[in-house]
């Protein structure tokens, strides 16, 4: 992106550029698979399962860019060195080989070949292990391809992004009035919790994106971009970073509210659906045929493969620094190779396992943004960051270890190992205890102890009025 830059201002448009660059970010193609989802099972609860997950997809991302160009990058700086760096190889892992970079490969899969395979069930068997063979064929050619740009970039994967961002950009569009004007069907009923804690399932839901993780690294990359372009200002930095961070989260807001009525109103075209993605496909099959499938399948294969290099790229570099014993040549080589042995668990099973871990994280990360704005307000701003996250990170455990209790008893309780029924029995224990917080049902018992801890950390020692008047 080249920004004309002048005495620490940039222009309107090139800061519109610098905007659209962060949508591009953030708007992994595998955003596209969790609205539509979502939609569908919040039926007639929709628009508060739609203001629960734009509150975690889209507002989260927002303010966690804003808490960066606050700390101007050093969002951990109050951390000892030790939990800093497990907190930012934590998010590394999940935004790159373990859930978000193995999810790209599936979702070009599942959008950008699946249609077009006419026989997607054959399995070949690898030990014990029983993998779907054009899967395993795709995300293999997947993975060596974004090995390859990962290892030689250049100007090639630019360019790509460039013209892919504002087509992607156009097609959403298009799909949005679509879906407005030409639903497929009545909005439906509402299924699971979305029928009964529809608002807090739609905030659960906004974790799936994993954007108010990837946030806290893409604000410090965007802040490093503008350094090198001339925006040596920190007051100029956190104005256009804002800026940019506002124009991101409106495109976010709008492709996620059009695809949320899109699953709402899929009717039959979802029948049997296992993800978004399949709805998806099936909707612009329908009311755009064979062409618009082709189009919707070779823009999103191709935005999925610039966001895995990215992550690979990035999660390379990230290591290297951090091990300079390990190459970031040999770091993209081991790591596309986990992305492609992780990608054949398939998209579904995928998510699944992503869920507790992203239950258990998320919380750390919601209460470091809360925490960074609030710096300035504590007495004693070290053990307030300390104390408060600590917090987050223990009760996000318990309501992680919830979900991955009950997804390992599965709906009929059979075929559990004697470890596996041992973790739901010690889950089972805790929770008559753990109840009594409010939102422990909905998988937010974090929330309430978390702001307790944020309260206390800005009485503490003369109280929040003392503190504020010292800022």
């Amino acid at each position: 992106m080249g920004l004309s830059v002048q005495d620490n201002q940039m222009s309107f448009g090139d800061t519109l550029g610098l905007g659209f660059m962060t949508f591009a970010f953030f708007l992994g193609a595998g955003n596209l698979i969790f609205p539509p989802f979502a939609g569908m099972l919040a039926g007639e609860n929709m628009l508060l399962a739609m203001l629960g997950f734009l509150i975690t997809a889209v507002g989260l991302p927002l303010v966690g860019l804003i808490a960066v160009a606050k700390a101007q990058g050093k969002v951990m700086a109050m951390l000892p060195v030790f939990a800093a760096t497990a907190l930012a190889i934590a998010i590394y892992i999940i935004i790159g080989p373990a859930f978000a970079a193995p999810r790209t490969g599936l979702v070009a899969y599942e959008i950008g070949a699946k249609p077009f395979i006419d026989n997607t069930t054959a399995t070949i068997m690898l030990g014990s292990l029983s993998l779907n063979l054009s899967q395993l064929i795709y995300t293999l050619c997947f993975f060596i391809i974004t090995m390859l740009l990962a290892l030689f970039p250049g100007k090639l994967l630019d360019s790509v992004g460039k013209v892919l961002t504002p087509i992607l950009l156009l097609l959403l569009v298009g799909l949005a009035i679509s879906v407005l004007f030409l639903p497929a069907a009545d909005v439906g009923v509402a299924v699971g919790d979305y029928k009964h804690h529809p608002l807090t399932k739609g905030i659960l839901e906004g974790y799936n994106t994993m954007d108010t993780l990837a946030s806290l690294m893409f604000g410090m990359l965007i802040i490093d971009l503008l350094r090198k372009k001339g925006i040596e200002q920190p007051s100029a930095q956190t104005k256009y970073l804002i800026r940019a961070a506002f124009i991101a989260a409106a495109g976010l807001a709008f492709v996620y509210v059009s695809l949320f009525f899109l699953g709402a109103t899929a009717g039959d075209i979802a029948a049997g659906a296992k993800n978004g993605g399949e709805i998806l496909t099936n909707y612009v099959t329908r009311e755009f045929g064979s062409l618009g499938t082709v189009l919707l399948s070779a823009v999103v294969t191709l935005a999925c493969l610039t966001t895995a290099v990215g992550l690979v790229s990035a999660c390379s570099e990230f290591f290297n620094e951090l091990m300079p014993k390990l190459s970031y040549r040999f770091l993209v080589v081991a790591l596309s190779a986990i992305c492609a042995l992780i990608a054949n668990v398939g998209l579904s099973q995928l998510i699944n396992i992503s869920i507790p871990v992203l239950m258990a994280v998320y919380p750390v990360a919601i209460a470091l943004v809360a925490v960074t704005f609030l710096t300035e307000y504590f007495p004693r701003p070290q053990f307030a960051h300390r104390a408060t996250l600590s917090v987050a990170l223990l009760f996000g455990i318990f309501d992680g270890m919830k979900v991955a209790a009950k997804s390992l008893t599965g709906e009929d309780g059979r075929g559990i190992s004697e470890f596996a029924q041992s973790f739901i029995d010690f889950v089972n224990g805790m929770s008559p205890t753990l109840s009594i917080l409010p939102l422990y049902e909905e998988g937010m018992a974090w929330l309430l102890p978390t702001l307790v801890v944020i309260v206390l950390c800005l009485m503490i020692r003369g109280g929040g009025a003392k503190a504020v008047s010292a800022a």
